[in-house]
């Protein structure tokens, strides 16, 4: 019984063994006589203990002097010493396979120098991904707007959008560990997920986004930054201040704008001096939003048994500002005299208690205290159960509480808590997302992780899930979350009241920790877009991935601080958290999309570690995506679409060179294969038809294109879209003309590129060329998409070749047509047939309709007229009636026919005389001879 070994076959685009992707293990040889395979290498001693490597080939004198080919001993055959490396060599190129360099040999030469200045990676699965992962999760949502987010929405409805989120970022989260582990992940994280599985289209499409979300982030955690110092750490610090209650946007806008930019261009310089600086600070804010979470959850386990001191002052049901005040009482008691408050001299114009001129609602309700944080022992829970969207500028109202409804005075308004901005479910839905994001912190360290593959998965899951708990379990049962800057406990952070054992850790602690993402991101977008810029898929971006001698992105940290910058100029962390949430949602939607092609291809090179994932939770994962963009503002998801589309369209536009092996084209080959497959049930319907074309074309002795118009006629009928094949003969030997036939294949690519025409080419080797042409009308085409018609030229030169019998090729030509049931066109004086840069202002095209054609005359002008050069010509029909026949009738009849084809010609009816009849016609034939 023979037994077989497996060979690798050698290809000359894969000589780098990036084939080992795809285990391109194709060819199988017969080792013959029944034994096994021989052995690659043999292992020998050298007498010293030491092992030494001999070749199958090689003496071990030759491999003790050390020559030349002793070092390259894969070799299957020994004229391939010199080409084959050592075994040793081979594997050591393995192990430190990666596909950054897969269809980008500018990433070659890149790589090789950071690896050697790179250190061995040593970061574990805590360090390395959860714990970054948490620091990008936890941030400025977290703190200054999830008690808010609760508070409006209830915790019904706030339940469901931390669940909508979150289930979409642990999808999401699911694909992309299946990506990260299916191979290395180097800087760039998701571009270079997305572009290596969908192509450089979509990869940089979702790059551009996914840049542009990182920016925006950076912005968002800035002005998340200013505000918390602005509003709870040094309030002083205000250059802008408001004139009244009415003003108070405008002010607090300026001055988040002034700031920000402040504090952008110093992260900026920070950032320009050098990362290592922000690594290093990384730890302490890591470490910030750490004691700051363990501070929410000791506070609110505290809560539950002493409730923190919290007192909220109502007038009626109506929350009033805290700090307007000192006395939650309309009167106080000085020594025996009981004086007017603070409260009631903001509601009363007299000072004098026995005539006072005070606010309607203030004279008709009492001012009553009540406990923000009662506990959960008081029912809390129950009554902050569904939601309370308000308008802008509605006040803050707690059902339950008694209240006399009269209308009060306007200038009474600024003493209540009302909602700044109006609030809804798809708002809020917005503003939380960002909370979800920074999942793909991870796997944009995997170089610097000991094992990648077993690190992301784990690291990144068990982050979402910490968050997610984090978030539901950190909901205050207060009854006043729906104040969005804690105008109601005298200007405190909302979730401040609930950390132990003060609420200066919750404020120091959000103060560091939001600016340490923000030097995260703004860190970070600049190496994306490098990467971007590096693979040269978008021309413009190309000085962008230029830099510093270090390779630190100079110019790329420009373009991310001008950006950044518009995102300042917005001042206001509501606006700015939608926009990102769409940037950060396009490429999550991606990111699961590129699963799910891969998953259902099943191609070879699609061998995860990570095994917990399945196409369909992949689509519903983008499905998710999809939803959450048009649910949290349908306008900023379009303007996100059309961004990425605009760039995916420019990109295939540009003209990718990139071949990256991606998902795309292989979902391509599998929707060509089943739609081969379905074309193979029967025949193609009559409505469906259109001119499927072989185009011969003859070369001359420098194997240039003879009647390149030839080409242009066909170009001049893309309008039947059907399948073009371009073919051509050569005379010889396969074995001898190769070289020759690439030659050809290429100058006929290049003319089909110079009149646009897109189709295929097939160039054959024959002994004569009516052979070739025979093969060419029998075989060209696959299945179902066979051409059905063959275009040739007119031969000219027939009779003047050497060859007696040269006629005899265009003969054989029609008679193999006619044998294969095809159409035959046959253009005369092509050469002087318009170029497609020409245009016909005026003219006929002349049909002499034969009835046996099926229709094909007709058809063939229309589709001529679809394009540019002949779209303003006519068209006529011309038709030969005999003596006997009505010419009136045929004429009526075939315009009725044209109608009902819906075909706009004229029609023409020639009549056949005597002196035309084909008895006349002979008879002069036979004088003339």
């Amino acid at each position: 019984m023979p037994h077989f070994t497996v060979v690798p076959v050698e290809d000359s685009a894969t000589s780098n063994y990036d084939s080992l992707e795809g285990i391109n293990w194709v060819d199988y040889r017969d080792t013959g006589q029944g034994g096994h395979p021989g052995h690659l290498d043999t292992v020998s001693s050298d007498g010293h203990g030491n092992h030494k490597e001999d070749s199958p080939f090689l003496s071990s004198a030759d491999a003790d002097r050390k020559t030349d080919f002793y070092d390259r001993n894969l070799a299957l055959f020994e004229e391939e010493l010199d080409i084959r490396p050592k075994v040793s060599s081979l594997l050591s190129r393995l192990v430190n396979y990666t596909n950054i360099t897969q269809g980008a040999r500018e990433h070659e030469e890149a790589e090789n120098t950071e690896m050697s200045l790179r250190k061995s990676p040593n970061m574990g699965t805590l360090m390395g991904v959860y714990l970054p992962c948490l620091q990008n999760i936890f941030g400025v949502i977290l703190f200054l707007r999830l008690t808010w987010i609760v508070g409006t929405a209830g915790i019904i409805q706030s339940f469901l959008i931390v669940l909508m989120c979150c289930s979409c970022t642990m999808l999401t989260a699911m694909s992309m560990s299946a990506i990260a582990t299916n191979g290395v992940v180097p800087a760039g994280g998701a571009y270079f997920m997305i572009s290596r599985s969908l192509g450089a289209e979509f990869g940089g499409a979702v790059g551009i986004c996914f840049y542009l979300g990182t920016t925006f982030a950076a912005a968002m955690y800035i002005l998340g930054a200013i505000e918390i110092f602005l509003k709870y750490l040094v309030p002083q610090a205000a250059i802008f201040h408001a004139s009244d209650h009415h003003g108070g946007d405008s002010a607090i806008l300026n001055n988040m704008r002034v700031y920000g930019t402040i504090c952008l261009s110093l992260m900026a310089v920070v950032v320009f001096v050098g990362v290592k600086y922000v690594n290093k600070l990384a730890s302490l804010f890591l470490a910030c939003v750490i004691i700051s979470i363990v501070s929410i959850y000791a506070g609110a386990i505290k809560s539950v048994f002493q409730p923190p001191d919290f007192s909220i002052c109502m007038l009626g049901n109506r929350t009033l500002v805290r700090d307007q005040f000192d006395v939650c009482s309309k009167t106080v008691l000085e020594g025996n005299v009981t004086v007017p408050s603070q409260l009631w001299r903001n509601f009363c114009s007299s000072g004098n208690m026995s005539s006072p001129q005070c606010d309607d609602y203030f004279n008709q309700n009492n001012v009553t205290e009540i406990q923000g944080i009662p506990g959960l022992a008081s029912g809390i829970i129950r009554d902050n159960m569904w939601g309370d969207y308000l308008e802008k500028g509605q006040i803050l109202e707690k059902a339950g509480l008694p209240s006399v409804d009269v209308h009060g005075a306007v200038e009474s308004v600024g003493l209540y808590v009302s909602a700044d901005i109006a609030t809804s479910f798809t708002l809020l839905v917005g503003i939380f997302f960002p909370s979800a994001t920074g999942i793909m912190a991870g796997s944009n360290r995997s170089g610097d992780l000991k094992d990648a593959q077993k690190s992301i998965p784990i690291g990144t899951i068990l982050a979402i899930t910490t968050t997610t708990l984090v978030c539901i379990l950190s909901w205050s049962p207060c009854p006043l979350l729906s104040c969005r800057f804690g105008d109601a406990v005298s200007k405190n952070l909302v979730v401040g009241t609930l950390s132990w054992p003060s609420p200066w850790v919750i404020v120091i602690g959000s103060f560091f920790s939001t600016v340490g993402a923000g030097l995260q991101s703004l860190t970070g977008a600049p190496r994306l877009l490098q990467a971007i810029a590096k693979d040269n898929i978008i021309p413009f971006l190309r000085v962008f991935g230029h830099g510093k001698a270090n390779g630190e992105p100079t110019w790329a940290l420009l373009l991310t601080g001008l950006i950044a910058e518009l995102g300042i100029l917005i001042a206001s962390l509501d606006m700015v958290a939608p926009i990102l949430s769409m940037f950060f949602l396009m490429c999550y939607l991606f990111v699961n999309l590129a699963c799910a092609v891969q998953t259902l291809l099943r191609t070879p090179n699609w061998r995860p570690r990570f095994k917990y994932y399945h196409w369909a939770l992949s689509f519903l994962g983008m499905s998710m995506c999809l939803a959450l963009m048009f649910i949290s503002s349908w306008y900023y998801a379009i303007v996100a679409m059309c961004i990425a589309g605009m760039i995916y369209k420019y990109i295939e536009y540009q003209g990718a060179e990139k071949e990256w092996g991606d998902g795309i084209r292989g979902l391509s080959l599998s929707a060509a294969r089943y739609s081969l497959l379905r074309l193979e049930h029967g025949p193609p319907h009559t409505k469906n038809w259109r001119p499927q074309v072989l185009v011969l074309l003859k070369l001359d002795e420098d194997l240039h294109v003879k009647y390149p118009r030839l080409l242009t006629f066909v170009s001049q009928l893309k309008a039947g879209k059907g399948l073009t094949i371009v073919g051509s003969v050569i005379q010889g030997q396969f074995l001898d003309s190769y070289g020759e036939t690439q030659a050809s294949e290429q100058a006929v690519k290049n003319m089909m590129e110079i009149e646009r025409v897109k189709g295929f080419c097939q160039v054959v080797v024959a002994s004569k060329v009516r052979e070739g042409i025979a093969h060419l009308i029998q075989s060209c085409g696959l299945g179902g998409m066979k051409h059905n018609t063959v275009v040739m030229g007119w031969p000219y030169g027939w009779r003047q070749s050497e060859d007696p019998r040269a006629w005899k090729t265009f003969i054989h030509t029609v008679r193999c047509t006619t044998a294969a049931h095809l159409a035959l066109m046959v253009p005369k004086n092509v050469s002087f047939y318009p170029s497609n840069h020409e245009r016909f202002t005026d003219g006929t095209i002349d049909v002499w309709w034969i009835v046996h054609d099926g229709g094909m005359l007709m058809l063939l002008p229309f589709l001529l007229k679809q394009h540019k050069v002949w779209r303003k010509c006519k068209m006529r029909i011309f038709t030969v009636a005999q003596m006997d026949d009505n010419s009136i009738q045929m004429k009526k009849d075939l315009a009725t026919f044209l109608y009902q084809l819906r075909i706009e010609a004229e029609v023409e009816v020639v009549e056949m005389t005597q002196m035309s009849s084909p008895a006349f016609k002979h008879a002069q034939l036979e004088n003339l001879h």
